[in-house]
């Protein structure tokens, strides 16, 4: 299960990779081991010290916090990143006119590594100004331009930084050295869902847990297609939970901004790919439909549902949409997850159904894990 194979080899040089990583360390930024997200007591439970400040306020020193105002922005597609630390609009003209300060590493003080990514690692910092911790997700140009993926990482960056969603990592901003591209990402305290599932009695989650996961996965997404983004990689591996417990969908290293075409380029992981990606037919955002029916059935059985011995074989069930229930799944979850894993892309339940399917409500709470509406333009 912890080698899922990708349906496209990307896989960089360990080599390259271990030795750029060491400029932590010889660019002379200590390792602070004073940051922590969490305080670990002997039953191995732990106690979130996260602040809830959000590093955006630091663009504009007179909010307390990121309001509402953020959510109704437009996800418009060309690159203005939030690069550089900008003065606040009522400052006075002479102000404005001075050479605007740009993230740099020692803005922060760099702590554990958090992760290890096809590029780079990503480590817990924390921003020196307003002690507000982030997610640092460095990526090395180098093994970047070996594989030729400078088009998808500055994608990646354009596609996140704009999506406002309470189940959507943020990616605050970005900066960058000779040799590395830094994303300033939205920690999520409680790791990957992966993680999460592994460590679960059985290797799955119990059904009023999957079903409110779905839920503000479907939530999200259904915020995404309206803003013509498809992300293409929706898989554990790829779900981080926020400091509630709440879905944060990340990587968007496959997402694609699509508002009039069909895509045709194969990506994402073997065992989430449609039929019709399998196929090297044209996609639409309606391959993320099946990846939520995937999806659904791994976090209740463990295991993707055409899962087999060998490529050829996993091929053919995805073709064919063929696969089985274990025993234990309930009649209402499987009426969801046929609805959803249709060999034909028309024919699969859209999102707003999937909000109302009896199953969903059933189990969802109504007060700790209901997914928010999408904010209106």
């Amino acid at each position: 299960m912890f080698n899922r194979t990708p349906a496209v080899k990307d896989n960089h040089s360990k080599s390259t990779i271990n030795k750029e990583n060491q400029h932590v360390k010889s660019a002379g930024y200590t390792i602070k081991s004073s940051i922590r997200s969490s305080s670990s007591s002997k039953d191995g439970k732990t106690t979130n010290l996260a602040r809830t400040t959000p590093l955006i306020d630091l663009r504009n020193p007179t909010q307390s916090k990121m309001n509402t105002a953020d959510s109704k922005e437009s996800v418009n597609m060309k690159p203005q990143i939030m690069t550089e630390k900008e003065p606040h609009k009522t400052e006075a003209p002479a102000k404005k006119q001075e050479e605007k300060k740009k993230w740099t590493l020692t803005d922060f003080d760099i702590g554990r590594p958090l992760g290890k990514g096809k590029f780079g690692n990503v480590y817990l910092a924390r921003e020196k100004k307003s002690k507000f911790l982030v997610a640092l997700k460095v990526l090395f140009k180098s093994a970047i331009k070996e594989f030729n993926n400078e088009h998808q990482v500055r994608r990646e960056v354009e596609i996140q930084s704009h999506l406002r969603h309470p189940n959507i990592l943020r990616l605050y901003g970005y900066f960058h050295d000779e040799s590395r591209v830094y994303l300033i990402l939205e920690y999520a305290p409680k790791g990957a869902v992966y993680v999460a599932l592994m460590k679960t009695p059985d290797k799955r989650f119990a059904e009023d847990v999957c079903a409110n996961y779905v839920a503000q996965i479907a939530d999200a997404l259904k915020y995404c297609h309206a803003k013509k983004v498809i992300h293409r990689d929706i898989k554990p591996e790829n779900l981080l939970l926020g400091n509630n417990g709440e879905i944060k969908i990340a990587d968007f290293g496959w997402s694609v901004h699509a508002p009039s075409s069909r895509r045709t380029t194969l990506c994402g992981t073997l065992d989430y790919l449609s039929p019709e990606m399998v196929a090297n037919k044209p996609h639409d955002e309606k391959v993320d439909l099946w990846s939520l029916g995937v999806l659904c059935y791994e976090f209740l059985t463990g295991k993707p549902p055409f899962e087999a011995s060998d490529f050829e074989s996993t091929y053919k069930r995805i073709c064919m949409g063929a696969f089985n229930f274990p025993p234990f799944v309930s009649e209402g979850v499987r009426d969801l997850i046929k609805r959803l894993l249709v060999v034909k892309p028309e024919n699969r339940l859209d999102l707003d159904s999937v909000l109302k399917h009896p199953w969903v409500l059933e189990h969802l709470k109504t007060e700790e894990a209901t997914p928010s509406t999408a904010p209106k333009e």
